[in-house]
C-alpha cells in the first residue's frame, strides 16, 4: 500500500485522574518534520513523543496537538521548615537581647518568613502518565495513518490511470514515426523530381538524405526508456512503502526523455503528442508530491 503525506488522526483517553486529548494533521514536506504544541508539564516526554511517532510516519509537516487535564484535587501540598524557623528564632532573640528589645515575635508573624512555609508539587509517577499519554498518542497516530492509507489509494488510482495516458501517447509516437520518414522521403522527391525535371533521380543519394533525416530525428531509445519509467513507476506503486522519493527521481527521468523526444521532434503531431506527454508528466509529479 501506498500513503498520502495528507493525513488527521484524533484521539481522546479519559482515566479516572486525568484526561489526554491528542491531534494530529499532517501536509507534505521532504522530510519527517514535527512540530508538538503541549502543556509545558509534559515537556519532558518530548523525546519519547518524538520516537513514537517515527514508528507510524517517515516523511511530512506533522501538527501534533496534544491537551491535558488533571483531575486530582490536591496536586500540590505546604511543606513546613522547622529548621530555618528555628534559624529565624534564634537570630531574632539574639537581636532582642543585643538591643534590648521586647522578645514579641508571634507564630503569624515566624509563618510570614521566607522558606518557612513552601509550596511543593506531589510527586509524579511518570512512568505511569507516559502510559496514558502513549496510549492517547498511538491511537491518534493509528487513526492518522488509516486517512493517509485511504488517501494513498486514491492517488496510486489517479496516478495509475495517468501512466496508460502516457504509454498511449508514446504507443503514438511510435506509430506516427515511420509515417513521418515516409512523408518526409515523398516530399523530398518530389522536390527532387521539379528540380530535375525528366532527369533520372538518384536513388541512393535520395536513400542517404533520408537516412540522415531519420538519424537525426529518430526517438527510438527515448521512447524505450519513457516505456521502461512508466512500467518500473506502476511497479513501484504496485510494490508500496515509503517509494515518494523513489517516484520523484523516475518522474525526473521521464521529463528528460521527453524533453529530447520533443526537441527531436520534426512533426507537428509528434510535437503534439510530446508536449501532452510533458503535461501529464507533470501532472505526475505533482501527485508524487502527496506521496510519503
Amino acid at each position: 500500500m501506498i500513503k498520502s503525506m495528507t493525513g488527521f488522526g484524533r484521539c481522546e483517553t479519559t482515566r479516572e485522574n486525568c484526561r489526554f486529548t491528542v491531534e494530529m494533521k499532517s501536509v507534505n514536506h521532504r522530510y519527517l518534520d514535527v512540530n508538538i504544541k503541549m502543556p509545558k508539564k509534559l515537556n519532558f516526554f518530548e523525546s519519547a513523543i518524538r520516537s513514537e511517532l517515527k514508528k507510524y510516519i517517515s516523511r511530512g509537516k506533522v501538527d501534533v496537538f496534544i491537551d491535558y487535564e488533571d483531575f486530582t484535587e490536591n496536586t500540590a501540598s505546604i511543606r513546613y521548615n522547622r529548621d530555618i524557623a528555628a534559624e529565624y528564632m534564634k537570630y531574632l532573640r539574639q537581636m532582642a537581647r543585643e538591643f534590648e528589645l521586647e522578645d514579641d515575635v508571634r507564630v503569624s508573624t515566624l509563618s510570614r518568613y521566607p522558606e518557612v512555609f513552601s509550596m511543593e508539587e506531589q510527586t509524579v509517577d511518570e512512568e505511569k502518565l507516559w502510559k496514558e499519554l502513549q496510549e492517547a498518542i498511538s491511537g491518534a497516530a493509528q487513526g492518522f495513518v488509516q486517512t493517509r492509507i485511504a488517501e494513498g489509494e486514491h492517488l496510486k488510482e489517479d496516478l495509475t490511470g495517468k501512466l496508460d495516458g502516457m504509454l498511449a501517447l508514446v504507443d503514438a509516437i511510435e506509430q506516427r514515426s515511420p509515417q513521418m520518414l515516409q512523408e518526409y522521403r515523398d516530399r523530398l522527391l518530389a522536390k527532387v523530381q521539379e528540380l530535375l525535371g525528366d532527369n533520372k533521380v538518384d536513388e541512393g543519394r535520395l536513400l542517404t538524405e533520408v537516412t540522415l533525416f531519420a538519424d537525426k530525428v529518430c526517438v527510438d531509445e527515448e521512447l524505450v526508456r519513457l516505456r521502461s519509467h512508466i512500467e518500473a513507476t506502476k511497479k513501484t506503486l504496485e510494490e508500496g512503502g515509503s517509494i515518494g522519493r523513489k517516484l520523484d527521481f523516475i518522474a525526473q527521468e521521464m521529463n528528460r526523455e521527453a524533453n529530447t523526444t520533443l526537441s527531436k521532434a520534426n512533426d507537428l503531431e509528434i510535437s503534439q503528442y510530446a508536449i501532452e506527454l510533458k503535461t501529464e508528466i507533470e501532472k505526475v509529479r505533482e501527485q508524487i508530491q502527496n506521496i510519503e
